[in-house]
């Protein structure tokens, strides 16, 4: 399908994701994917922090309000709490969380597991696979939308945690 992968391996695409137990036979499987010159524990904050802000283009996505820039120290996240903040307004809820290795949630119909692989010299694969029950002709069309905000999400995620893991090293 167009669109349905970015940043991504074969292997990537063929390991099991927490998502998958969630949608039978869906008609969107979308993976993305992004190396962070990171370790994962320097990753999860950020990537918990979405429940305050989508952080991807915050002009379309969060009515022009800036995604957080610094980590507000949120308690780790909970299965049924909301699973992201768009435009002040809650959306979607998390289905399942193993702190520091997966986050699950759903939105507008959609599950998305952004899963944190530890990987040699401290960096981290940051992957993010969605999943939907739709109709077989408008998967291509939302599948083409999320690789547009999806992969601004996880650059943004990534920068972020490289800029916070590279200041708290410069002042160790």
């Amino acid at each position: 399908m167009m669109g349905d992968r970015w940043g991504v391996t074969d292997s990537e695409i063929l390991r099991s994701y927490p998502c998958d137990d969630l949608v039978v036979s869906p008609a969107l499987q979308a993976w993305r994917g992004v190396r962070v010159e990171a370790p994962a524990a320097a990753v999860w904050p950020w990537v918990a922090q979405v429940r305050l802000a989508p952080y991807s283009y915050d002009w379309i996505d969060n009515l022009a309000r800036r995604s957080p820039r610094q980590l507000v120290g949120l308690p780790e996240p909970q299965a049924g709490e909301a699973f992201t903040t768009a435009g002040g307004r809650k959306w979607g809820r998390i289905v399942s969380v193993d702190p520091g290795k997966q986050l699950t949630g759903t939105i507008m119909g959609a599950f998305m597991s952004y899963v944190l692989v530890p990987e040699e010299h401290n960096t981290t694969r940051l992957l993010l696979k969605v999943v939907m029950q739709t109709t077989r002709w408008v998967a291509p069309g939302l599948s083409v939308g999320d690789l547009v905000m999806a992969r601004r999400q996880l650059l943004n995620l990534k920068q972020l945690a490289e800029r916070h893991q590279h200041q708290g090293t410069a002042t160790e």
